[in-house]
């Protein structure tokens, strides 16, 4: 029996055993109440309700328009259809950047308006200061490093990190750094696999990847992504588990088909 299947809810505690015992952590993206009713009972154990939101649910080119007020809505549908995993939210843009006051503030609205279980940011090193306002207020708290779309910008590309030996040096110092600060786990996004085990080897807390090899605790995808909804995204890192893009445009266009020939309501489906 797995760690995951015997915990009633999974929490930073048991995500920290299942790295000690080698079980591997499953983490998918949802934000909102029916698609995280379902991947709940499907038995995941982290839902991240990230600020992915921006792209997959608004349309925009990037994650950073989304507020920390669309955030708390999205998440706050989330926390009401979770029963077993442990849920993760991210902190948007201009949140907590260059601001550790703000850091806590935006993550204690998070947790009381939400409901939430824990926060995820951005940065290492620059972003010490506010790990630790934040934990000092009781409030779990997730790294990410490698890719870090709120700093899209700044790289002018969605490339493969730490292909260098200088990046690849600083990631694993950030690394140390946030779990010495007290971070529960840290998601690594698109560097290489073999820095990405390094770092899951060097750290002792849980590591989560994407785009960052089979080395790590635990892989993380964005639900729409995995679900082949959103279809113009297509990165090596991404495997498609259906194709609801196919199948939901085949529906509407039945369903279209139908009343414009009169079938649909038939006699049965009337009153």
């Amino acid at each position: 029996m797995s760690i995951s299947k015997e915990a009633k809810r999974i929490t930073t505690h048991i995500l920290q055993e299942m790295k000690l015992k080698g079980e591997k952590i499953s983490m998918l993206t949802a934000y909102d109440y029916s698609m995280a009713k379902i991947v709940d009972c499907a038995g995941i154990d982290v839902i991240l309700v990230g600020d992915s939101a921006s792209n997959v649910m608004a349309g925009h080119e990037t994650t950073l328009p989304i507020t920390l007020d669309q955030m708390i809505y999205h998440a706050s549908s989330v926390v009401r259809a979770v029963e077993h995993a442990l849920v993760v939210v991210d902190l948007p843009f201009g949140a907590y950047q260059g601001n550790s006051k703000l850091a806590l503030a935006s993550a204690i609205q998070i947790m009381k308006e939400a409901g939430a279980h824990a926060v995820k940011m951005e940065g290492g090193k620059e972003i010490r200061e506010s790990v630790d306002r934040i934990l000092s207020a009781g409030i779990p708290v997730m790294g990410h490093l490698g890719l870090t779309p709120q700093s899209i910008y700044k790289f002018g590309t969605y490339v493969v990190r730490a292909k260098e030996d200088e990046e690849a040096k600083r990631l694993i110092e950030d690394a140390q750094i946030l779990e010495e600060a007290g971070c529960f786990g840290i998601v690594l996004e698109k560097i290489p696999a073999t820095l990405a085990k390094k770092v899951a080897e060097t750290v002792r807390i849980p590591v989560i990847g994407i785009g960052a090899g089979n080395g790590v605790d635990g892989q993380v995808l964005v639900l729409h992504d995995l679900l082949g909804i959103t279809i113009e995204f297509s990165p090596r890192f991404l495997r498609r588990y259906h194709n609801l893009h196919k199948e939901i445009k085949g529906a509407v266009k039945r369903y279209i088909h139908d009343v414009k020939m009169k079938d649909f309501p038939s006699d049965k489906e009337q009153y």
